[in-house]
């Protein structure tokens, strides 16, 4: 296998970091961490050169959650902060286990976050219908006064109460992927575009700004993958990879696929957008604008994933021929 084979994007699921129905504590988050650098660290072991991704959701929204408890304390953070802040948080944990797992294996490679700036285009349809939403939950009254006084909008999400919508715009460009690029030459296992990067706007007179929106993370590691020229973009979430009728009778999991019928496919299966949703597009976007393949596939299953016995497999078409369902 070439060199630039052996170079992939992986973008880490929430079950990487905090796993279904556990406490947000950060000793839950660390021991979560420490499972998963051991499979990217089997990936290193194996000649793999990995640049990792990961989420933030949670983390944020308790960021968020501290900004509102101690709003007549201290001044609130602003969200795009809360994404700087967090993918540093969660750097450090994934530079820390995957370096003493690697240390374990007898390697010596170095791990590096780097806090990364996703630009954004200001003329996003997104920034005109925001649906992502975040922070706590409030009472209607607060809601609407926000909604008068700061022109931010909210919605009742459910019993709980009312949450702030964020528009969730495309990424168009990763401002750090020049410095990502040169660390990666140099062997060192890059951490980067965390929770979809800190989204920025270009102003007229060249300046960055940040702005109040979120990048959905693996449309954000799709864009990184492109960007920095790799041939592989592996989603690494809880389930065995991309099915059909989820969760009824008739479940089928999809194997390998090419272009034309994922594309098939997302015109008559309503992928959740909260799951399933982001990874296929993103899996479909990569491969589209360039990149030979994407996998989704379940956190233990990394390595066969990238040797191409297990999870969805999504290539351009005429590349191999698929086996659709199994």
């Amino acid at each position: 296998m070439a060199d630039d084979d052996r170079r992939l994007v992986v973008a880490l699921g929430g079950n990487a970091i905090l796993r279904a129905k556990e406490l947000s504590s950060y000793t839950a988050q660390f021991d979560n961490v420490r499972r998963t650098c051991v499979q990217i660290a089997e990936l290193i072991a194996e000649g793999y050169r990995p640049v990792l991704s990961h989420g933030n959701g949670p983390q944020v929204g308790n960021l968020l959650i501290q900004n509102e408890a101690a709003a007549r304390l201290v001044p609130s953070v602003p969200l795009d902060v809360c994404g700087a802040e967090t993918q540093g948080q969660i750097g450090y944990m994934i530079q820390q286990a995957l370096g003493n797992e690697l240390r374990r294996l007898g390697r010596s490679q170095p791990v590096a976050s780097v806090v990364t700036q996703v630009l954004v285009d200001a003329d996003d349809p997104a920034f005109a219908t925001p649906v992502k939403p975040v922070g706590p939950f409030l009472p209607r009254e607060i809601a609407e006064q926000r909604m008068r006084e700061r022109g931010e909008t909210w919605s009742l999400v459910d019993t709980r109460g009312w949450r702030k919508l964020v528009p969730s715009p495309l990424p168009i460009g990763i401002v750090e992927v020049g410095a990502i690029r040169a660390l990666v030459d140099t062997g060192v296992v890059v951490v980067a575009c965390g929770g979809g990067g800190v989204p920025v706007l270009r102003r007229p007179d060249g300046h960055l700004q940040g702005v109040d929106a979120v990048v959905d993370k693996d449309l954000a590691a799709a864009r990184l993958a492109l960007d920095l020229g790799v041939s592989t973009l592996l989603i690494l979430t809880d389930v065995a990879g991309v099915a059909v009728d989820f969760g009824k009778p008739s479940q089928r999991f999809l194997g390998q696929m090419t272009l034309t019928e994922l594309e098939s496919l997302l015109v008559r299966e309503p992928f959740s957008a909260g799951s399933m949703g982001p990874k296929v597009r993103a899996a479909y976007r990569f491969v589209h604008d360039g990149g030979k393949r994407a996998i989704i596939c379940a956190l233990e299953d990394a390595l066969a994933g990238v040797g191409g016995r297990a999870g969805t497999q999504v290539v351009a078409d005429g590349s191999f021929q698929p086996s659709l369902l199994r």
